[in-house]
């Protein structure tokens, strides 16, 4: 039977088509996943995990250092800025003493 508009090669036999049979690829992971634990830092019943525990003190402990050596840091950059502004004061007043001395 044909359709119209149909195209036909004028053999009605078709002969099967010769092809490759492709195995399915594998695909089990290669790499375990994290676990729930690992993820989240808790057990299932809701309990925190050793490692998440100690996390978080170690993020505590470098935070507060980190905040005291800024602090320090900003007291000791203030004494320079003063000292700066005390030699650069000296500075003036010995140039205007050179100035007067010259007749300027």
């Amino acid at each position: 039977m044909t359709y119209p508009g149909a195209m036909t090669t004028g053999n009605d036999d078709l002969e099967p088509i010769d092809a490759e049979i492709v195995p399915s690829p594998d695909f089990t992971p290669t790499v375990n996943a994290p676990s729930f634990e690992e993820v989240t830092g808790y057990t299932e019943a809701g309990v925190p995990t050793f490692d998440h525990v100690r996390d978080k003190i170690e993020k505590r402990t470098t935070t507060a250092i980190g905040g005291q050596e800024l602090s320090e840091a900003g007291a000791e950059a203030a004494a320079l800025d003063e000292a700066m502004a005390a030699r650069d004061e000296a500075a003036k007043r010995k140039l205007d003493e050179l100035r007067k001395s010259m007749g300027l």
